[in-house]
């Protein structure tokens, strides 16, 4: 079975973020990298919900998932082997570099598996800043 990574804070876990885990889990054995609260805070640059929260919140949408607590950016996907790496445009970059550090140590590289944001009823992309601000639901429906 290939082995999957995926990384993130899932705050707010709403649809964008469901898309992501199940496009990621219907690819092999899924691990999820989630974000520290410290890592969380100070890269988002605002409040998010409590670790705890987010990795229940991402156990109960896809029960098979293994979730981690990671302190940086590159978290374990740079010492343990992975077929895949799922990522949205926005997080591209990250995974290219993982795959660089990866590659300088000798280790091979994963596939980067991108998938498409999910829009909103407004045709922008779903996001917890904007669920967070009240523009929009866990959906994507509009609430202004």
């Amino acid at each position: 079975m290939k082995k999957v990574v995926v990384g993130g804070t899932f705050d707010l876990l709403h649809k964008g973020h469901k898309e992501l885990l199940k496009k990621a889990s219907s690819l092999g054995k899924l691990k999820v990298g989630l974000s520290s609260d410290r890592m969380a805070k100070e890269f988002k640059g605002r409040e998010v919900e409590e670790f705890e929260v987010r990795m229940n919140n991402i156990r109960y949408f896809l029960n098979e998932a293994e979730v981690e607590e990671i302190n940086d950016p590159f978290g374990f996907a740079v010492e343990e082997d992975f077929d895949y790496i799922v990522v949205s445009s926005e997080t591209r970059k990250r995974a290219e570099e993982i795959n660089k550090k990866r590659s300088d140590e000798g280790r091979k590289e994963m596939d980067i598996v991108e998938i498409d944001f999910v829009l909103a009823e407004d045709g922008n992309p779903i996001s917890s800043t904007r669920i967070r601000n009240g523009v929009i639901d866990k959906e994507g429906n509009l609430l202004q």
